[in-house]
């Protein structure tokens, strides 16, 4: 939420001190200069290219700096405000050479720690053992906490001085007393009681633990920095879209100059094959421009004089001169960049419960053990503060968070694997645990339901012809042309052996379709246009042919000789599993809407088939987006699923965006989890798996709580006065490990979670 500064009042202002308020009404206040949290409210936006963009907290929108750095409230990297302007992943690289450092230098210490355990009565046991290893021990675990540790223990202060503790403040907290009790115990180790003193090692050290604990927090660190690296590919892909360089016609001259230099009203060359740099209006020329990422469609679309293009679009064949009318942040696929963007930022990520539970657990824990300390001040035996230092210890040491801070990534950790198994590959945690509550399904059509590349249906044949002589006719005229009708029918030509003919004399008509001569003969393909430009009635096959293009199709009249032989019907066939998809889908009590940039005509004769009632066509990327944004502001969980560009901003604007995996790559990008082989049965699947997950990892935080709420009491020394028994900070070390063997253990259970366990839809 927005932080907001309060004007001075008796409640907000304390001398020099300004504090910050969650506009949500929530408690949360915040203690500082307002750069320090809000960064210049009047700090002007980036400009593109620029070296240093905003970054902001993806916890906390409201968090702005002008660099890289982390978040004051809840200690997570800030990532720039643009989602993959800056491409650089040097959280990343440190944060992973901070992880192999520390396992390096932990595994060692750990060895050395349990040498007795390893190899009972042994003499390496004794070795092992030594002051020599004790003191090594020391050595190593100083340079995993003050080295590859650091950020961590850095951000734990942060948080304390600030009066937010989160997850950071408690592995500070944990790994300082671990540390520190093992600093004191091993040079000073007259501070304790003789019983503690072993002969052969000294007072007890629990260096490993201290060093196992930075490892596995600096283990989760890489894991959510890398998920969320793979989200800002998504802008970056998209970035890629656009060409760095445009042709400039100027004074009848024309060179390659820069993108960033072209201004409205320039006028720009663009080839064959290239990409359209600006949006634009066709001066001259004539060519087909594939819009598939505007549209998702993946028919080129005829272009001439007057015509619009739009930047990273694809020319086809012929060249164009364009007259640029937008340029910059006010293209259109600048827009769509803008979108996703935007949709990344404005979801609210997970909570994560063990952040939520420190604001009050940390106290607490604080709290216990200091009455613990002043009890045994009070009224223990003798040596009392000794007595009371090792409360102090034994009840920081058990409510160290390692368990706490692996019940989540665990079991997401093997629920990601589980389903990678079941085709479904989930970008990050909000996806397993939002999916479980989405009300809404959002289909797109081209490519998610269809196959997304057209195929030859049936041929109509006329008076006199065959449809061998039908296909061969034009597949002959086909074969010079790269257009996707032309690709469906000489597919179908090799699949059926047609017989190959050779065509000459071939021309193209622009937004009609193609002619040319074919063994003597003058022969035509197109549309009711061109048959009329050719002199020809297609009343013949009118019937048929208008009950293909109901259907959805798309209907190719053939011409030879001045006479209508035959018509070709194209259509983008529906994949076989979709119609069980929906119905399964439809049985889990999801409402499956079917969204398309195609026509009307096309959208409703696929739902019929398909068994949908609510449909919405000719969508571009806004329309999209706007139909998610609506369904949620109703107050609904919406999944969008789709494979296209212009699907993107509605992936990631959705509570869940579902990418099919034979789709593009920027699609992939902006969702939250991908369908590997394209088949929406998948997603039941991961609704169950999403179930069993959010379950799994309520029952680790049980597991992590149970040990802290049956052990700190025991650590503070309640059952000293009736037993004389006090915990030793060995034990307690002990019991932190085995809650933390706890959670592994069940958090591997979800490796045989059930595929087929029919799932009620929440309420």
């Amino acid at each position: 939420m927005q932080v907001q500064v309060q004007a001075d009042t008796p409640k907000t202002r304390q001398g020099d001190t300004t504090y910050y308020f969650c506009s949500s009404g929530c408690k949360s206040q915040f203690e500082a200069h307002p750069e320090a949290y809000l960064g210049s409210r009047s700090e002007p936006a980036p400009a593109s290219g620029a070296k240093h963009p905003t970054y902001v907290c993806p916890m906390h929108p409201s968090i702005r700096k002008p660099g890289p750095g982390t978040c004051p409230i809840c200690g997570m990297a800030l990532e720039p405000e643009s989602g993959g302007s800056d491409g650089d992943d040097a959280e990343l690289r440190s944060m992973t050479w901070r992880f192999w450092t520390a396992v390096g230098l932990a595994l060692p210490v750990v060895v050395l720690a349990m040498g007795d355990m390893l190899l009972p009565g042994h003499p390496i046991a004794e070795r092992l053992g030594s002051l020599l290893a004790r003191r090594l021990e020391f050595a190593l675990t100083t340079l995993v906490v003050f080295v590859a540790g650091w950020p961590l223990l850095v951000r734990g202060v942060q948080s304390l001085a600030r009066r937010t503790p989160n997850m950071f403040a408690l592995i500070t907290l944990g790994v300082g007393v671990a540390y520190g009790f093992s600093v004191v115990s091993l040079f000073v180790p007259s501070f304790f009681p003789e019983e503690l003193q072993h002969q052969s090692e000294g007072t007890p050290l629990y260096f490993e633990a201290a060093a196992v604990i930075i490892a596995l927090v600096l283990l989760g660190q890489v894991m959510e920095l890398r998920a969320r690296s793979r989200a800002g590919g998504a802008i970056r892909a998209l970035l890629d879209l656009a060409p760095k360089t445009a042709r400039l016609v100027e004074d009848g001259q024309e060179r390659d100059v820069p993108l960033e230099s072209i201004v409205k009203g320039a006028q720009i060359r663009i080839r064959p094959g290239e990409k359209v740099p600006v949006d634009g209006k066709v001066l001259e020329g004539r060519s087909s421009v594939d819009e598939s990422m505007i549209s998702g469609e993946s028919m080129p679309i005829e272009k001439q004089a007057g015509a619009k293009v739009a930047s990273g679009t694809v020319n086809g064949t012929g060249t164009l001169l364009v007259e640029a009318t937008q340029v910059g942040s006010e293209t259109l696929l600048a827009r769509i960049v803008e979108m996703v963007s935007q949709a990344q930022r404005s979801r609210a990520p997970i909570q994560n419960l063990a952040d939520r539970v420190s604001a009050w657990f940390v106290p607490s824990v604080l709290a216990i053990g200091v009455l613990a300390m002043i009890a045994w001040l009070l009224w223990g035996p003798e040596p009392r503060l000794v007595y009371a230092a090792l409360a102090l210890v034994s009840v920081l040491i058990i409510a160290c968070p390692c368990a706490l801070g692996l019940a989540t990534p665990m079991s997401i950790m093997v629920a990601t694997g589980r389903g990678a198994q079941e085709g479904v590959l989930f970008k990050n945690a909000e996806a397993i645990q939002t999916l479980r509550e989405v009300d809404v399904l959002v289909v797109d059509k081209t490519g998610t339901l269809t196959l997304g590349q057209p195929k030859l249906d049936s041929i109509v044949v006329g008076e006199g012809s065959t449809e061998e002589n039908v296909l061969a006719l034009a597949a002959a005229l086909e074969r010079g042309s790269e257009h996707p009708l032309a690709q469906a029918i000489l597919e179908a030509a090799d699949e059926r052996s047609a017989e190959v003919l050779e065509a000459q004399d071939f021309g193209s008509v622009t937004g009609k379709g193609i002619t040319g001569t074919v063994g003597g003969q003058r022969i035509a393909l197109g549309n009711r246009a061109l048959m009329e430009a050719e002199g020809l009635s297609i009343e013949a096959l009118a019937s048929e042919a208008q009950a293909a293009q109901e259907a959805g199709a798309t209907v190719v009249f053939l011409g030879q000789a001045g006479a209508l032989v035959g018509a070709l019907v194209v259509r983008d066939p529906v994949k076989p599993e979709s119609s069980q998809a929906i119905q399964a889908l439809k049985d889990l009590g999801l409402r499956v809407i079917m969204l398309t940039g195609d026509n009307e005509r096309t959208a409703k004769a696929v739902a019929k088939e398909l068994g949908l009632d609510e449909v919405v066509a000719d969508a571009l990327p806004e329309d999209k987006l706007q139909l998610v944004d609506r369904l949620q502001s109703e107050g609904l969980k919406v999944a969008m699923a789709g494979d296209g560009i212009n699907d993107s901003p509605a992936l990631a604007k959705a509570d869940v965006g579902i990418a099919v995996g034979t789709g593009t790559d920027v699609a992939i990008e902006s969702a939250d989890l991908t369908l590997v082989g394209g088949n929406l049965e998948a997603i039941g699947k991961a609704r169950i798996l999403s179930e069993e997950t959010m379950r799994n990892i309520r029952q680790n935080l049980v597991f992590a709580f149970a040990y802290n709420a049956a052990g700190v009491p025991l650590a503070a020394g309640v059952l000293y006065p009736f037993t004389g028994w006090l915990l030793n900070p060995m034990f307690a070390a002990a019991a932190m490990s085995l809650s933390s063997v706890s959670v592994i253990a069940n958090a591997l259970r979800l490796r045989s979670t059930p595929k087929h366990r029919p799932i009620q839809h929440r309420a």
